[in-house]
């Protein structure tokens, strides 16, 4: 088959402005493994994983992700520090010294596409300069059968380059590096890094724009599985606060692990075809799915090998940000297609490192949107350069970065498919308790366990005055017992013994979240405003 489309593809990257390359087309995961060995651009892990490392971006580039401003965008997308403007001409002028670059090389070239519900699917084209990214692109992208290749007319282009390095004086960048959505084009450009999430994410980008604007349908940066019964649980959680390890349950079915939709006929689908996760710290015990998903085909990323190709995984001397990306049938139980009906129960997972908010609380639909828009989490001591006590840390949506829109529409929709579906919406802090980070210790994982199997199997039940307390400071309604949780655990105040000490602490955290939600409320209805903290100060 990779024969008799040799040609055609060949010629359909002419089109590009792609002359004379090599092409590769649809190279499978083995061929790519193989040729990025070969190349010396990547080394075989006991485990059988290839190793590579990305080179000098290790993580996103947020400053240098630009959107084209166009007609389609221009009036629709909420621009500022995260989405920063592109001129048209310029995109243009740099896209063809990128074809350039790329003519009579050899390139990798994967069809493949994003949704895996049919009536959403998005057809992609990667054209990558280097193997390893085409194999990610395998791995992380949906992969069509060979029948539906036979006709298979791509949406979306993603044009990737890390070798090729822009001149910003010239090319209206910040600095060599870049990531450009244009709308009107449906191209992805990705230059100047071999960080491989800048192509999942330019195309995830492109989707949250796409499916609320023109297809009714919220996009999440979420993670979701499925209950034997049928019911669908979605976690929306910043990195590290433990979105994927709590979604990858061995008693439910995983959707998805960071990428979904939720659709006008209430369901919800996966955007990818597999899971990037990260790998800091990562042990058999306490994460065995993912740690069993790191074989063959699996790439892991800016990991230190010793000499028997064994991974140290606390060894973060080239990035704290290591990941491995593999194809989501690594993980043994996977809901195919990978598509859930019926959400029952959204989680919002946050690492709060001040110690004060309680280990889970259930929200009202104003609550709900209002926690949706701020997306909070902390940074701890060490983490960060210059962070040396916690610091608040708010990402709209729990997924700014990749927001095109302006937050309140995307809590809008959230709130009135809540509403519709009749979800119950949970807060669960998997951070602190005891005090702050420091002085307190982190939420035991069987305890965050228990508390959401708690929710699933239906223990923690409607609110009632006998069952829940309303926090005096956050306002959330607190349940009073859970099993598999010491009582003494749900109430975040009871697990200082210093009252003065937790009501300060709490306080610097609801000026924290008021400070932060200023930029909100001009486009925020009275409901969602409603929704914040009760209590300021003493």
């Amino acid at each position: 088959m990779v024969n008799n489309n040799q040609v055609t593809k060949t010629i359909a990257l002419e089109s590009y402005g792609i002359k004379n390359a090599k092409v590769n087309y649809q190279l499978s995961p083995e061929q790519l493994h193989n040729i990025a060995i070969e190349k010396g651009q990547g080394k075989e892990a006991s485990s059988g994983a290839l190793a590579v490392n990305t080179g000098e971006f290790t993580g996103r580039s947020p400053k240098d992700r630009f959107i084209v401003k166009d007609d389609i965008t221009k009036d629709r997308v909420w621009w500022g520090d995260i989405n920063i403007p592109f001129d048209a001409d310029k995109f243009d002028a740099l896209y063809n010294k990128v074809v350039d670059y790329l003519s009579e090389k050899e390139v990798f070239v994967r069809d493949s596409y994003a949704c895996a519900d049919e009536n959403y699917k998005l057809n992609i084209r990667v054209i990558n300069e280097y193997a390893w990214s085409n194999q990610f692109a395998y791995n992380m992208f949906l992969r069509p059968t060979e029948d539906e290749l036979k006709d298979f007319n791509p949406e979306w282009t993603v044009v990737n380059a890390p070798g090729f390095m822009a001149v910003p004086d010239e090319d209206g960048t910040r600095q060599h590096n870049f990531a450009i959505l244009n709308f009107t084009k449906k191209i992805a450009l990705i230059g100047g890094t071999g960080y491989t999430g800048e192509i999942k994410k330019g195309i995830f980008s492109a989707l949250n724009f796409i499916l609320p604007v023109f297809k009714n349908t919220l996009p999440m940066h979420c993670s979701a599985n499925v209950g034997k019964a049928g019911d669908t649980a979605i976690f929306f959680g910043l990195s590290g606060t433990g979105k994927t390890t709590l979604s990858t349950d061995p008693n439910r079915s995983l959707i998805g692990d960071d990428e979904h939709g939720w659709t006008n006929e209430n369901s919800v689908f996966n955007f990818e075809g597999g899971c990037y996760a990260k790998v800091i710290n990562l042990s058999k015990e306490q994460e065995p799915e993912i740690y069993d998903a790191i074989k063959k085909g699996a790439i892991l990323e800016n990991v230190i090998l010793d000499d028997n190709g064994d991974v140290d995984f606390e060894d973060t001397s080239i990035t704290q940000n290591t990941r491995v990306s593999y194809p989501i049938y690594h993980i043994e139980n996977i809901k195919q297609p990978s598509i859930g009906k019926n959400p029952k129960n959204i989680f919002f997972l946050t690492a709060d490192a001040f110690g004060v908010l309680p280990p889970i609380s259930k929200l009202t639909p104003s609550q709900a949107a209002y926690h949706f828009i701020s997306g909070y989490t902390a940074k701890v001591a060490g983490t960060e350069a210059g962070v040396v006590e916690p610091q608040p840390s708010f990402s709209a949506c729990f997924g700014a970065p990749f927001m095109p829109l302006h937050p309140a529409k995307y809590a809008e929709m959230l709130s009135e498919k809540m509403i519709n579906a009749g979800v119950n919406v949970w807060l669960v802090n998997t951070g602190w308790t005891g005090g702050p980070y420091g002085v307190g210790t982190r939420m035991k994982l069987k305890y965050t366990r228990a508390m959401i199997n708690a929710v699933l199997n239906g223990d923690l039940g409607l609110y009632n005055y006998d069952d829940y307390h309303i926090h005096s400071v956050f306002g959330v309604a607190q349940p009073r017992s859970c099993p598999g949780v010491p009582t003494e655990v749900l109430s975040p105040r009871a697990t200082w013994n210093d009252d003065e000490a937790y009501y300060t602490t709490a306080f610097k955290l609801t000026n924290a979240f008021r400070e932060n939600f200023k930029k909100f409320e001009e486009h925020c209805s009275e409901e969602i405003r409603r929704g914040g903290p009760q209590r300021y100060a003493f």
